[in-house]
């Protein structure tokens, strides 16, 4: 399939005469004429696909996408009508792809009913093209955008995962109070399944670990035994918990870590780990890498 090149059919409806009801209508009396509606016809393949999927058209409306490439090629000439048919090409932009890409960062993939202020957003939006008029500086609006979703998503986060968030804060304050564990600080804590007698990582260095990675349901989402070879990272490289966990394990040490959110992925959705999850890993360090 050819690609399709919107200015080339542009090119072609405007060059074509039009019936009463907008649909343009072939009279091929030259070369060229016949010339032309054969390159117009070439460059629409494809073209009705890509109406329907890359830009939500309903194909059933097939008319006013005529009368409107009709338009818009046979005023092209005009400067203003150029600036009329630019803030409706961008306005379409606006309405089928930012909007969408901002609600679905700030509510998530699943959720089809909040949305922002579409109003809102082109005021700001026309204060900002025309420089004039606007409740802030550009800048400040930058920072504003940034905080307030950061904020927002955060919130919405919170409501999503607020019960799965306290079952992981009582479950690492139950652990801490178990015998036989043992602090790290900053909320970790461990206990030792063989004590290593090696030399202990610096945060500089590079390890070999086998480690299996789990969720307080009991839930696994990693595991290099299961992949039938250890791996090999930097300490700086990985979790807080795990780089603290390691400059403190000697070489041939395997524990059990159980690390609190703050200390991992806290409030990121990553897939297989929910934001505010604790992580319960079994850690055997092989070597030091040198």
């Amino acid at each position: 399939m050819k690609k399709f090149s919107f200015l080339a059919a542009l090119a072609v409806a405007a060059i074509m005469s039009s019936c009463g009801n907008g649909t343009p209508k072939a009279n091929l009396q030259e070369e060229l004429d016949t010339l032309s509606y054969a390159a117009g016809m070439t460059q629409s393949q494809g073209l009705k696909n890509y109406l329907a999927v890359q830009m939500g058209v309903d194909t059933t409306y097939m008319d006013e996408f005529i009368k409107g490439l009709n338009e818009a090629a046979k005023a092209s000439d005009s400067p203003k009508s150029k600036a009329y048919y630019a803030g409706v090409q961008i306005g379409q932009q606006i309405s089928n792809q930012i909007i969408r890409s901002i609600n679905y960062q700030i509510f998530g993939p699943e959720d089809s009913v909040n949305t922002v202020s579409v109003d809102n957003f082109l005021a700001g939006f026309v204060a900002g093209v025309t420089e004039k008029g606007g409740l802030m500086t550009l800048q400040e609006a930058d920072s504003t955008a940034l905080v307030m979703f950061q904020s927002y998503r955060q919130k919405q986060i919170e409501k999503e995962f607020g019960e799965w968030k306290t079952q992981n804060e009582e479950y690492m304050a139950n652990i801490a109070k178990k015998d036989g564990i043992l602090a790290l600080g900053e909320g970790i804590y461990y206990t030792i399944e063989t004590e290593g007698k090696g030399e202990v990582p610096a945060a500089d260095s590079k390890v070999k670990v086998n480690y299996e990675g789990k969720l307080i349901d009991g839930t696994e989402f990693d595991s290099s035994y299961k992949r039938g070879e250890p791996t090999t990272f930097p300490v700086s490289a990985v979790i807080p918990g795990w780089t603290k966990a390691l400059m403190a394990m000697p070489v041939g040490s395997k524990w059990t870590l159980y690390i609190p959110q703050e200390q991992a992925y806290g409030s990121a959705n990553t897939g297989k780990i929910k934001p505010y999850s604790a992580l319960i890993f079994t850690v055997e360090l092989l070597s030091i890498e040198k």
